[in-house]
């Protein structure tokens, strides 16, 4: 396969591109529990999902950042009747 020099270019500048992003480290949040088994000085984190202890870089907690902040509006629900003529004793009506 041949490489060329207009397939070359797109392919370096992306890489080039994407290093900044994948260099960012992950951020540590502060995961909100009662009972703190960590030693002195740390205390519960969450590192991509993992709990574990440490000292948190994030300004808030790990329910904070995976809480979503819009509330939806709650939508009126009809709720139909049934309307049976039956004769008393028959089967099926309630």
């Amino acid at each position: 396969m041949r490489v060329s020099k207009t397939s070359l270019f797109p392919a370096l500048a992306l890489a080039l591109l994407a290093g900044p992003a994948l260099a960012e480290a992950p951020k540590v949040y502060a995961y909100q529990s009662h009972a703190n088994y960590c030693p002195s000085g740390l205390q519960p984190v969450s590192l991509n999902g993992v709990i574990c202890c440490g000292k948190p870089t994030a300004d808030q907690t790990y329910q904070q950042a995976k809480s979503h902040p819009v509330t939806y509006k709650p939508r009126p629900t009809r709720s139909a009747r049934a309307n049976f003529d039956c004769p008393i004793g028959a089967k099926g009506c309630n």
